[in-house]
């Protein structure tokens, strides 16, 4: 005959048998974390990122990476044309702006694909000073 106490965990607490909610989890957490690397893609994922936030729906999470995702992109976006239009209205700079607009591009891709990686590790997206410029400016605008 089979025993059919409950079985305690090691801080006394009843395990229960839910066979199902795993899965779904796995499946929620797997499609939550492709939805992240989607809004991370440098320059394209700025427009699954601003639709995210014009729904106003999705996790916290998702909304938090759509916001830094977002920010990422307009102050790439802001600094390239700034640095386009002084190298073309400069003629002693604009050889320097130029490298310094490749500098800025290649920093915001790698920056791009450095959170895609630590999101694929299960890490956190956030970044110091760019989450925070992130949530205070957007945060009141597009949530």
């Amino acid at each position: 005959m089979e025993n059919f106490e409950p079985i305690h965990d090691s801080f006394g607490r009843e395990e229960r048998d839910n066979s199902t909610s795993p899965e779904i989890f796995s499946q929620n957490s797997r499609s939550n974390q492709i939805n992240l690397l989607i809004y991370l893609i440098p320059v394209i994922g700025v427009l699954p990122s601003l639709w995210t936030l014009y729904r106003r729906q999705g996790s916290r999470e998702q909304l938090i990476v759509s916001r830094q995702s977002v920010t990422m992109t307009f102050a790439w976006l802001l600094a390239y044309l700034l640095l386009a239009t002084g190298s073309a209205s400069s003629e002693f700079f604009a050889l320097r702006l130029l490298i310094l607009n490749t500098f800025v591009t290649s920093g915001y891709f790698l920056v791009s694909i450095w959170l895609i990686i630590r999101i694929i590790r299960g890490q956190s997206s956030r970044l110091p000073g760019l989450s925070y410029l992130a949530e205070r400016v957007l945060g009141k605008y597009l949530s």
